[in-house]
């Protein structure tokens, strides 16, 4: 009979432990990162003498936690990279729309600029055209550094997002390891609750930073970032912080804090939502500010250029339109030296977007490229005669520059935020062309005047007047000095004006040249300005800036479209595992009311053997007292 009621007991008390674990189930369906738990059950071996082993009941031998390190290690990996294309592509897509929405990209100011021009082209004595012209322009700036400010503050957003995600890493890394210290302390048999609260936390980890997790012997789980820095080790969490970055510091940079100080990470060993940030910054936030800047840098010169080579309705050279901020040269944190560097506009046809690195080695300077660390190409000796000449930019060093010394230079990056429109005279606008020349009736050439242009504005002042006459088709005289070598399509230039001729002159062939008066009705500038649009300025003076824009916008768009398929491709792979993980750790209701009504039943039959025991024992105390 003790049998039969230790048996019963046994069985009762196992039942009554999978009906707890059932309802468990239950209860955490919808928890996120709950694994299904399971009773292990193990029979009782038999006991008695002789050849008859009757068994003694069951035992409960485990309580299993369902889940699989395999499919565990693929969903941290697919959190880390669903967390970075999240960011890239959200991010991305905002770029996107800046500048190609008609609100707020420069197609329309652009346009609206350029018929203005027209309008003075068509009317140059016009103030009405004028006038328009100058509201067009400052528009077009407005637009300029709008756009620019927009690009600005999304780079503080990602300052920002990147602080605080710092921070929710390291509150996680810190529950890991004091989920590993509970875990390693409940030696072989640790809480199926307490590991799946500490794989919920490597995942959420994971996507932020990306992450990777390798199991221990006593339990423990160590986590490192992608480039295999370590996050978790033990009992012991590693501190993440943002760092200013040497060169700018408004700019943040990721960095693992130490014992003996802070390491910058390299963007390209985290992932996550903070991989995602940094990618966004270097692959598509600094470009498309670069290139908008190249494009307002190159616009604003050249223009510049086309305005002081004409005459003004006040019969005065023309002065700029536009101002532009110098390109920034900031020094390293660590330099030693007292080197100054002054940059301007050398050469806009060689201007490049990329930030560059330049180094001091203690006898040259030499230039890299900041994403790529590409070698760039660099002249000069950096004096004001001879400056150091670098992607478009003309560099002057003030000061000694000690070996090691580096600075960071932003050919035109925030160019654009500094776009300024600095006429406001409507008389201003040089629509004339600085000379009216006339080719002698007597000539016998076929040689025709085909542009003139203003090459020095002070000198130029002081202009009454001159006369070209060629001694042949190679040699000509300027008001008898001379002769000067002359071949077909150069310039003749003297006195702060040039003279272009189309054709070819013979011997006694004579132009007089003359000074354009005060109000005249002449557009030659005003042609050249309003087909500014088209003139090839980039890229070695082979591409127009509209050309430019358009490559702006389809690189912008392209990037944007990368990561969405991307991401679509990620979220399709994620929800594959999260599938496969929900087969093996997933609850399924309908399955454990099936195991609910199994082990009710398996108890409530237990319960009746413990009762048959109780009847027998009674019956035979009561055969006793008989």
């Amino acid at each position: 009979m003790s049998g039969v009621l230790s048996t019963g007991t046994s069985a009762l008390l196992a039942f009554q432990r999978a009906l707890s674990t059932v309802g468990h189930n239950v209860a955490n369906a919808a928890t996120p990162g709950y694994s299904r738990q399971r009773v292990d059950l193990a029979s009782r071996p038999g006991t008695g003498a002789g050849q008859i082993q009757i068994g003694a009941g069951v035992d409960v031998a485990k309580l299993q936690r369902l889940a699989d390190g395999l499919v565990f290690a693929r969903q941290v990996d697919s959190s880390g990279e669903v967390g970075r294309l999240q960011q890239l592509s959200s991010l991305s897509g905002r770029v996107d729309s800046l500048v190609t929405d008609r609100a707020t990209g420069l197609a329309q100011p652009w346009s609206a600029f350029f018929a203005a021009s027209q309008g003075v082209s068509a009317e140059p004595t016009s103030t009405v055209a004028r006038s328009e012209m100058l509201n067009a322009a400052e528009q077009l700036a407005g637009r300029w550094r709008a756009l620019d400010s927009q690009l600005g503050q999304m780079g503080s957003e990602t300052n920002q997002r990147m602080s605080a995600q710092v921070g929710e890493v390291n509150r996680l890394a810190t529950e890991i390891a004091k989920y590993n210290v509970d875990i390693v302390s409940a030696g072989a048999n640790p809480s199926p609750d307490l590991l799946d609260a500490r794989a919920l936390r490597v995942e959420q980890l994971a996507s932020l930073v990306g992450a990777s997790a390798v199991p221990q012997d006593d339990g423990a789980l160590n986590v490192f970032t992608g480039g295999g820095q370590p996050i978790v080790l033990g009992a012991k969490a590693s501190t993440l912080a943002t760092v200013a970055d040497p060169y700018r510091p408004d700019r943040m940079q990721l960095a693992l804090a130490g014992p003996n100080g802070t390491v910058q990470l390299p963007a390209d060993s985290v992932s996550g939502e903070i991989g995602g940030l940094l990618e966004f910054r270097n692959r598509v936030l600094d470009p498309a500010r670069g290139e908008l800047g190249r494009l307002a840098t190159a616009f604003a010169t050249e223009f510049n250029a086309v305005q002081r080579s004409g005459i003004d309705f006040n019969g005065n050279p023309g002065a700029d339109i536009f101002s532009l901020r110098a390109p920034p040269t900031d020094p390293h944190s660590a330099n030693t030296g007292s080197a100054t560097l002054t940059a301007s506009v050398g050469d806009v046809g060689a201007l490049q977007a990329a930030d560059l690195v330049l180094r001091y080695d203690g006898a040259s300077w030499s230039a890299n490229r900041a994403d790529t660390g590409a070698p760039v190409a660099m002249t000069g000796a950096g004096t004001s005669a001879d400056p150091l000449r670098v992607a478009g930019i003309n560099l002057t060093v003030a000061g000694a520059a000690n070996a090691g010394d580096r600075f960071a230079l932003s050919p035109t990056a925030g160019a654009a935020g500094g776009l300024q429109l600095v006429m406001r005279d409507a008389n201003g606008i040089a629509a004339a062309s600085p000379l009216q020349a006339r080719a002698d009736t007597a000539n016998l050439g076929t040689a025709r005047v085909g542009s003139t242009q203003v090459t020095n504005a002070a000198t130029f002042a002081g202009f009454t007047g001159a006369t070209v006459e060629f001694i042949d088709a190679a040699q000509y005289t300027v008001d008898g000095a001379g002769p000067y070598p002359y071949s077909p399509g150069s310039p003749i230039a003297s006195g702060g004006w040039s003279l272009t001729l189309d054709g070819t002159p013979s011997a006694g062939d004579s132009f007089a040249l003359s000074p354009t008066p005060p109000r005249s009705a002449d557009n030659g500038n005003a042609r050249t300005l309003a087909a500014f649009d088209h003139r090839r300025l980039l890229d070695g003076r082979t591409a127009t800036l509209t050309e430019g824009m358009g490559q702006l916008t389809a690189r912008v768009g392209s990037q944007t479209r990368h990561s969405e398929l991307s991401l679509e491709a990620q979220n399709a792979i994620h929800t594959q595992v999260t599938a496969e993980r929900e087969s093996v750790s997933g609850v399924n209701l309908d399955e454990e009311a099936a195991d609910l009504m199994r082990y009710q039943q398996a108890y409530q039959a237990a319960a009746q053997v413990i009762s048959t025991a109780d009847t027998l024992f009674q019956s035979l105390l009561g055969a006793i007292r008989r």
